[in-house]
């Protein structure tokens, strides 16, 4: 029995990046005896194990062959007799096909280390094209080392648009979809990944709504990049710049998709773009099914967006029906996430990137105006029921005109 780190581990000890996830190989062993060494079985498609001790992964060695259509449409095969290489050579990328030993000899039969020089992602073999997965890992680690250079392969783009074409990707459960969509996003450079999808044709399979953004104009007084799908892709971009959370990156993304159905003799103006989208923006959310958080954000900037550009110029009675939308008193952290998805948005323009968003204080404030209404003393002047709520709004939209003034 020899045991081997796989993966990411070795790659990234490579790479000098600190290592997070440790997976180990197993060859030449049967499940029994793992048993007998006290290992725990998991995992019901293939034969992983849990350390006694440490509880950490241990996979024995094993070859796969593709069996049906999509993710999970394999058979394995797991012997004593399945070699290192033979395990390696099932795995997506070179880079991710490197084994080390305890003594950190390292294994690496498909040149792993080569293409980790020279800054590729190369695929292993041309069994690649079976796992449609596939062309959403690529383009997540291309978002992840971006910023290191690394650009994926010809061969394996031609491969990845393959698999686009092939109708394999419409296999892919929403569920495992969206486990490599929100990994991706939480990137450093999560634009990337969304380029590297169009670039091989997956967006327009998986996100069609996204893909439709590009080559869409918009005024260049306000857009100085124009393409309405780089002004996203911008827009993606500092939001990972500025350190955001996944809900305010996915309403990021979504955020203008009723430009998409914009007709074109109305370009570059896209009136009502706010309102044309949230259908769009629902069937993308109910497509993947994204979590409640992020869809309830994406849907809620994608409405009122133009809103927080414009908060400055507000009647107090619209900003307080704005408001009253984000639910701020129960929600708070709602609306902070709005603010921030607008001065993303603000942000990913060409050239305006470190332009100042005074809305967001000013927004800041005005919620803050609202908040500080008082209910008790409604309650002692005999308020109740739905009399209480609407004199609750009237001294709200008093604080709020009080707010506007000395703004």
């Amino acid at each position: 029995m020899q045991v081997y780190k796989v993966g990411g581990a070795v790659r990234d000890r490579l790479l000098g990046l600190p290592v997070t996830d440790v997976d180990r190989v197993v060859v030449g062993a049967t499940a029994e005896e793992m048993l007998a060494q006290g290992f725990r079985p998991v995992g019901a498609d293939f034969p992983v194990f849990l350390h006694p001790k440490t509880g950490e992964e241990y996979a024995l060695a094993r070859t796969e062959r593709k069996s049906g259509r999509g993710y999970g449409g394999f058979t394995f095969y797991a012997s004593p007799e399945v070699t290192l290489e033979e395990d390696l050579i099932r795995r997506d990328l070179t880079i991710n096909a490197m084994a080390e030993d305890d003594q950190l000899n390292l294994t690496d039969p498909y040149h792993g280390q080569r293409d980790l020089e020279a800054r590729i992602l190369r695929h292993v073999s041309p069994a690649f094209a079976e796992d449609p997965l596939r062309v959403l890992r690529v383009a997540r680690f291309a978002a992840r080392y971006a910023g290191l250079g690394f650009t994926v392969a010809d061969e394996t783009m031609d491969l990845m648009r393959q698999l686009s074409e092939s109708g394999e990707l419409q296999a892919l459960t929403a569920e495992r979809s969206w486990k490599e969509i929100s990994r991706a996003l939480m990137e450093d450079h999560p634009q990337v990944f969304i380029q590297v999808l169009r670039d091989c044709g997956a967006l327009k399979v998986l996100m069609p709504e996204v893909d439709a953004l590009f080559g869409v104009p918009q005024p260049e007084t306000h857009h100085p990049e124009i393409d309405t799908g780089l002004h996203t892709l911008s827009v993606l971009e500092q939001s990972a710049l500025h350190k955001q959370p996944l809900t305010v990156r996915w309403a990021c993304l979504l955020h203008d998709l009723g430009k998409g159905l914009t007709p074109e003799e109305e370009w570059p103006r896209h009136i009502a773009h706010e309102h044309t989208g949230l259908k769009l923006i629902k069937a993308v959310n109910e497509r993947f099914k994204v979590p409640k958080d992020c869809q309830e954000l994406a849907l809620l900037v994608g409405q009122y967006h133009t809103h927080g550009h414009r908060a400055l110029e507000l009647k107090a009675s619209t900003l307080l029906e704005l408001l009253q939308s984000f639910d701020i008193y129960r929600r708070p952290q709602r609306f902070e996430e709005f603010i921030v998805a607008c001065e993303m948005d603000a942000r990913g323009r060409k050239g305006l990137e470190q332009r100042s968003y005074p809305q967001a204080d000013y927004l800041r404030g005005a919620a803050q105006a609202a908040r500080a209404v008082a209910v008790q003393p409604l309650l002692e002047q005999g308020f109740k029921g739905p009399e209480l709520g609407e004199a609750l709004k009237r001294e709200r939209l008093k604080a709020l005109k009080i707010y506007k003034d000395n703004a």
